[in-house]
């Protein structure tokens, strides 16, 4: 009996590791809404960033920018799903600005940070 045992002790580490990615790579975004130079109406306040890993909710950030400032930090919804940063805010007036994160990987602890160039139009 011991011997299957074993085997699963020294597999498992190996089949949790695999389901964030290889050993060593950080997360990374793998899609977004608005997605990059995106232009949306303006009527759409809801902004998602999905990762190849699961997120630390509670840790990471997400903020909207026009022209360098801070228009609006954005709450990411804890009860997303666990590899998207989801959060909704007002509607912003007609320009150009930019969707900014800051995720925390729940498998390392790591962060990962980038940002999404959109516009509004109405």
């Amino acid at each position: 009996m011991s011997a299957p045992r074993g085997r699963i002790g020294l597999t498992l580490p190996f089949l949790l590791l695999s389901m964030h990615g290889a050993i060593g790579q950080p997360m990374r975004m793998v899609e977004s809404f608005p997605s990059a130079q995106a232009v949306v109406d303006g009527r759409n306040a809801e902004y998602s960033v999905r990762f190849d890993g699961l997120v630390d909710h509670r840790a990471s950030r997400l903020f909207i920018t026009q022209d360098g400032h801070v228009v609006e930090t954005l709450k990411p919804l804890l009860a997303a799903a666990p590899q998207v940063l989801f959060a909704s805010a007002p509607a912003l007036p007609p320009g150009g600005y930019e969707l900014h994160w800051s995720a925390r990987s729940m498998a390392d602890g790591s962060v990962t940070e980038g940002s999404i160039p959109f516009t509004v139009r109405r």
